[in-house]
C-alpha cells in the first residue's frame, strides 16, 4: 500500500514538474522565431542607418592583410563607402546597395559590386591575391553577439573574414568624403630611401623594418640580448593620420600601435615619425641588421625539392624604379622564372612568354646558371655557364641577366611561406621579389 502511494505521489510530482516547464517555456518564448528575428533585423537596420556620421571600419580578409573602410548607410538600403585599397577608392565615394536578411543568423549583405567585392574577387590580378581565391575576403556577413550600439562586429559567411565597424565622428566623415584620405602616405615617405634595408630606431634601440604595401604586412627584425633572431609581424591599414597596426608591437613599456607624423629630412636622409606616441626614425642601410645565412640555400632547395621554379612578375627594382630594365615591356611577357636544377647542375633563368595560341607559357631563351655559390656570410652568387636559345645581346632580357650575375651576389629575405626578396649585396638599392 505504501509502495503504491509512493508511485502515485511520484507521478503527480512528474506531472506538476512538466506542467511547470511548459508554463515557463510559454513565458520565455512569447514570440515566434520569425518575430524575434525580424525584430533583430529591425534593430540592426536602425543601428546601421542611425549613425549620423557613418562608420569607420576595418576588414581582415582570411587571406591576410587589413583594409580600412568608411560606410554611410541609409534607410533605403543604399550605402556609400570609401576604402584604402588604392588612391581612387580612397578618394571616390562609391554607392551600392545592401540588405539585411535572416539566414542562419541575422546577416548584412552587400549585394551589388562595391569596393568590398574587389577584395573578394577571385581574379588575382584585381586584388593581388591568388587566382581562383582572391584575398579570401567576404561581402556577406553575419552579426556577432558582441555587437553594440557603437561597435558592430561581423564575420564573413563564406571565408570567415572579420570586420569591425565603429561610429565615426563628424570630422572623420567630412575627411573621408572630402578626399582627405591619403593611402600613399607610407610609400611616398619611404620612397626617398633607396635601399631595401631600412633601420627603425626608437628609444635608442634599432630594428630592421620591412614594409610590404601589397600584402599590408610590416615585419620588424632584431637580435635579442642572447644573439637570437627575433621578428614581429603585423598587418596594417591606413587611417586619416597614417597607418595603424592590427596588433601592437610591444617594446617593454612602449606599445607601438601605428606610425604617423611623417617628416622627411633630405639633409640627413632620415624619415622622422611618431610610432605610437614615441618619436622614431627610419634610415636606409646597405645590409640587413640580422642576416639569415641559411635563406639563400633554403630558397633554392625549396624549388628543387618540389621540382618547381620561382617566379617574378615585376622584374628588378633599381634605385627607386620598379621594373627598371623594362622586362614587362617585352611582347607577350608573362613572368621571369628561376628554375633550380633545370638540368643536372644547371639552373634556368628566363622570361616566360604567352604562346601564340594564348593557351600556355613558353621560354624563348634563357640563361644557363651554375648551382649558386652559397657564401658563409649569407649571400648567393650566380655563375653563368652559357645561354639557351637565341638570347638577345641587348635590351631588357640582357640587362636583367647581367644584373643577376653581379659578383657581389644577393641576400635573401623570406617575407612569407612562399615569397622571398632577393637583394643586391652591392648597395641594397636593387632587388627582385620571387613567388612560389
Amino acid at each position: 500500500m505504501i509502495s503504491d502511494m509512493k508511485k502515485i505521489l511520484f507521478s503527480l510530482f512528474v506531472i506538476a514538474a512538466v506542467a511547470g516547464c511548459k508554463k515557463d517555456n510559454n513565458h520565455i518564448f512569447n514570440k515566434s522565431p520569425d518575430e524575434r528575428l525580424n525584430e533583430a533585423l529591425a534593430g540592426y537596420q536602425a543601428t546601421l542607418a542611425g549613425a549620423p556620421y557613418g562608420w569607420n571600419a576595418v576588414l581582415y580578409p582570411k587571406g591576410g592583410g587589413a583594409y580600412a573602410f568608411y560606410f554611410k548607410f541609409n534607410d533605403a538600403n543604399r550605402v556609400q563607402m570609401i576604402a584604402d585599397i588604392n588612391t581612387a577608392s580612397a578618394t571616390t565615394v562609391k554607392e551600392s546597395s545592401y540588405r539585411l536578411k535572416a539566414l542562419q543568423q541575422p546577416s548584412l549583405l552587400f549585394d551589388t559590386y562595391s569596393y568590398l567585392h574587389i577584395l573578394a574577387d577571385p581574379d588575382g590580378s584585381v586584388n593581388g591575391g591568388t587566382d581562383g581565391q582572391g584575398l579570401l575576403s567576404d561581402f556577406e556577413f553575419y552579426f556577432n553577439d558582441s555587437t553594440t550600439a557603437d561597435t558592430i562586429k561581423l564575420t564573413g559567411r563564406v571565408n570567415g573574414s572579420k570586420a569591425v565597424l565603429v561610429k565615426a565622428t563628424q570630422e572623420e566623415a567630412q575627411a573621408y568624403t572630402g578626399g582627405a584620405f591619403d593611402v600613399s602616405v607610407l610609400s611616398e615617405n619611404l620612397s626617398p630611401i633607396l635601399q631595401y634595408f631600412k633601420r627603425f630606431t626608437i628609444g635608442g634601440d634599432t630594428y630592421d623594418i620591412n614594409v610590404n604595401p601589397s600584402t599590408r604586412i610590416i615585419i620588424f627584425t632584431w637580435s635579442d640580448a642572447n644573439g637570437e633572431v627575433q621578428t614581429f609581424t603585423t598587418a596594417f591599414y591606413y587611417t586619416l593620420e597614417g597607418v595603424r597596426f592590427q596588433n601592437p608591437f610591444v617594446l617593454g613599456s612602449t606599445s607601438i600601435t601605428g606610425l604617423s607624423d611623417f617628416l622627411w629630412s633630405g639633409g640627413t636622409g632620415t624619415l622622422n615619425l611618431t610610432a605610437g606616441n614615441t618619436p622614431a626614425t627610419i634610415k636606409g642601410a646597405a645590409r640587413p641588421l640580422v642576416i639569415d645565412v641559411n635563406a639563400p640555400q633554403r630558397w633554392w632547395q625549396t624549388a628543387v625539392n618540389d621540382g618547381a621554379y620561382w617566379e617574378s612578375f615585376a622584374g628588378f627594382h633599381v634605385n627607386g624604379v620598379d621594373d627598371a630594365f623594362g622586362i614587362g615591356t617585352l611582347s607577350k611577357f608573362y613572368s621571369l622564372i628561376y628554375a633550380p636544377e633545370y638540368e643536372a647542375g644547371v639552373d634556368l633563368y628566363a622570361p616566360l612568354f604567352i604562346n601564340a595560341a594564348g593557351t600556355g607559357l613558353e621560354p624563348h631563351y634563357g640563361g644557363a646558371i651554375s648551382t649558386p655559390e652559397f657564401t658563409p656570410d649569407g649571400r648567393a652568387v650566380f655563375p653563368i655557364l652559357g645561354t639557351y636559345g637565341p638570347y638577345p645581346p641587348t635590351g631588357p632580357a640582357a640587362e636583367s641577366l647581367g644584373q643577376l650575375l653581379i659578383p657581389q651576389g644577393y641576400y635573401f629575405i623570406q617575407t612569407s611561406a612562399s615569397t622571398y626578396d632577393m637583394v643586391s649585396a652591392d648597395n641594397a638599392k636593387t632587388w627582385i621579389t620571387w613567388s612560389y
